[in-house]
C-alpha cells in the first residue's frame, strides 16, 4: 500500500516537473538561439 501512495505522488508530480522544464529549456534556448541567429546575421554583412 505504501508504495501505490508514493507512485501515485510521483506521477502527479511528473507532469509539472515536465511542464517546469520546458519552461526552462524555452527560458534558456530561445536567447541562446537570438544571439546566434544576430551573429551569424553580424558575419554575412561583414563579408558582403
Amino acid at each position: 500500500m505504501n508504495t501505490n501512495t508514493n507512485l501515485n505522488r510521483e506521477l502527479d508530480a511528473h507532469p509539472t516537473n515536465k511542464l517546469l522544464l520546458g519552461v526552462f529549456w524555452i527560458y534558456a534556448i530561445v536567447p541562446l538561439a537570438w544571439g546566434v541567429i544576430n551573429t551569424l546575421l553580424q558575419a554575412t554583412k561583414l563579408f558582403h
